[in-house]
């Protein structure tokens, strides 16, 4: 990737060598040598992430409890088609984040991933806000996973005469997660790699299951085939007069709570500074992005539509359902396996959910450490923050975010105080989609500079299509979803304060952070001729190693399990 050019037709002070070198930015912006920092403080972190590791971590971010329990919602308040066209719409989205996402960090695996792009890019300030929120986001959404696995623990428990306590279930929970975590990015990876094994089994498992009981297959021989497309009807009517913009309206809240399904798509280039030969395993992941989104979300939203119609009752978790609620029993496909009549699936499908719980709570201690340990590499947290063990783990930021597991037990504390931490998690959605909103910022100054350094992009180990128009795409649709994603609290009768809050609190916040630290440390956004595009460039390349090429079969599967 010999793609060295020198800048000579700017200033002496502005420009950027070929050799690495940055100049001095006199506005506050990093210092000479800081991007060699950020290089050094990447090296400092075991490459203990194999490609097969990379893979799984990234199709984990994409299946989750949204694709299992959240489609429930989507069903009934968008009908089959309104959740297909949702999902759909939304899947366009994260393929455009990705690929832009895709093309920095495959040719600069840094440390901290989008969140130092962001510094070496855009502005400090930008790094500085998406690390502080991004470390928010998954620090508290760790204590709701756990929560939520204790929630999934009972639904065997239940209907026990003297059920154990969730907070015993919750400490188990809390426990296994520390241990994966504390054992380094190795073990993290391996973990990923069996638990996202799992959930892809199971989600495909129950595509081919319900393709069986569409087609009468099933120990009742109903042929489903597409009736419930035309009773009770493709669309729902979500809100006021029946009519095509009720209708309109439950498809545009199948969109909104969708984005939340595929919030963690993007923590593959968290992973980076830890992956072996990013430059190749990277782009594999990239590029297989869509085929996940159509097999899991698309095809599997299509089944759901066929399987169960969108005015069941059992789709309503209140009232006398809402026991089933954050458990497998409010899952699409049990409900359809339950109409059925085929025994034992549920509980097998609740253990897969389980170990999804497990995975993402996994996920968040290491995703909110490696944030943690990004904004301390940019010198935006305390300094003492970059300790690392010998095997490169950061284990000051590994314990502080594992902390965060203990406010799970809010949730069996009483109304008031599960209340309070149900609001902070809640806006953890909004804080995704704005931080998918800086990435693809990030990715439009990131072309803007190519451009105007005349830097060749198919010299890029990922060249994304489509761009900049992708980038545009990305960031235009983020925005718009952020700003009505709080839509339903402004229709007449529907308004509440805590939903207003949870939906909107974090863009000022945002806000505040980005323009607070500019006027603090007075930096400037950088101009795109200012863009540092080769500064660690020649160390990742040579860290890379020849993978030679599996000749027959085995050798393949080999690779792939090695």
């Amino acid at each position: 990737y010999n793609t060295h050019t020198t800048t000579n037709n700017l200033p002496a002070d502005e420009k950027y060598y070929s050799n690495g070198e940055t100049a001095h930015l006199e506005h506050g912006n990093l210092e000479k040598g800081q991007n060699e920092e950020v290089v050094a403080a990447g090296a400092s972190l075991h490459r203990g992430l194999k490609n097969r590791h990379i893979t799984m971590i990234s199709i984990g971010g994409v299946i989750g409890t949204g694709l299992f329990l959240g489609t429930a919602n989507a069903l009934r308040d968008g009908g089959p088609l309104g959740m297909l066209l949702g999902y759909s719409i939304m899947g366009t989205i994260v393929w455009s984040v990705m690929n832009s996402l895709g093309e920095m960090i495959a040719y600069l695996p840094i440390a901290g991933g989008h969140i130092s792009l962001a510094a070496r890019i855009v502005d400090p300030a930008l790094s500085f806000t998406m690390g502080w929120n991004y470390f928010y986001n998954w620090a508290i959404v760790l204590p709701a996973e756990l929560s939520a696995a204790a929630v999934l623990v009972g639904y065997w428990t239940q209907n026990m005469e003297n059920p154990i306590n969730n907070g015993a279930w919750i400490a188990i929970c809390f426990v296994i997660v520390c241990a994966i975590n504390f054992a380094g990015s190795g073990t993290y990876g391996e973990a990923e790699f069996w638990f996202a094994s799992i959930k892809i089994l199971t989600i495909i498992g129950l595509i081919i299951l319900g393709i069986i009981l569409v087609a009468g297959g099933g120990p009742d021989h109903n042929a489903i085939g597409g009736q419930y497309w035309q009773n009770p009807g493709p669309f729902v009517n979500f809100m006021g007069p029946p009519g095509a913009w009720s209708q309109f309206l439950g498809f545009w809240s199948v969109l909104i709570q969708s984005a939340f399904s595929y919030i963690g798509t993007e923590i593959v280039a968290i992973a980076a500074a830890e992956a072996k030969n990013p430059r190749r395993s990277l782009p594999r992941a990239i590029k297989s992005v869509y085929i996940r989104i159509l097999l899991f979300y698309i095809v599997g939203v299509l089944i759901i539509g066929l399987l169960v119609p969108s005015d069941d009752p059992a789709l309503n978790l209140s009232g006398v359902n809402a026991k089933n609620k954050g458990t497998a029993a409010a899952s699409p496909f049990v409900i359809a396996i339950t109409r059925a009549g085929i025994p034992v699936l549920p509980s097998i499908v609740n253990a897969c959910l389980l170990t999804s719980a497990w995975s993402a709570a996994s996920s968040d201690v290491y995703t909110a450490s490696r944030a943690l340990y990004a904004l301390a590499v940019n010198r935006q947290a305390p300094r003492f923050l970059l300790a690392t063990t010998k095997r490169g783990l950061p284990w000051i930021c590994v314990t502080i975010s594992a902390a965060f597991g203990l406010l799970a037990f809010m949730s069996i504390g009483g109304a008031t105080s599960g209340q309070v931490f149900g609001w902070f998690a809640n806006m953890t959605s909004v804080c995704g989609l704005l931080t998918w909103m800086a990435i693809m910022f990030t990715y439009i100054r990131w072309h803007k500079a190519l451009k105007r350094q005349n830097f060749d992009r198919s010299a890029l180990p990922f060249k994304s299509p489509l761009q900049p128009f992708l980038g545009w795409y990305g960031f235009i649709m983020c925005n718009i979803v952020i700003l009505f994603n709080g839509w339903a609290v402004f229709t007449v009768g529907n308004w509440d304060v805590a939903t207003f809050i949870t939906s909107y609190l974090p863009v000022p916040v945002f806000l505040i952070l980005l323009f607070g630290f500019k006027f603090i440390k007075g930096t400037k956004m950088l101009r795109p001729e200012e863009v540092d595009l080769y500064t660690g460039v020649d160390e990742i390349a040579a860290a890379e190693t020849e993978e030679p090429k599996p000749k027959n079969f085995f050798a393949r599967m080999w690779w792939y399990l090695t």
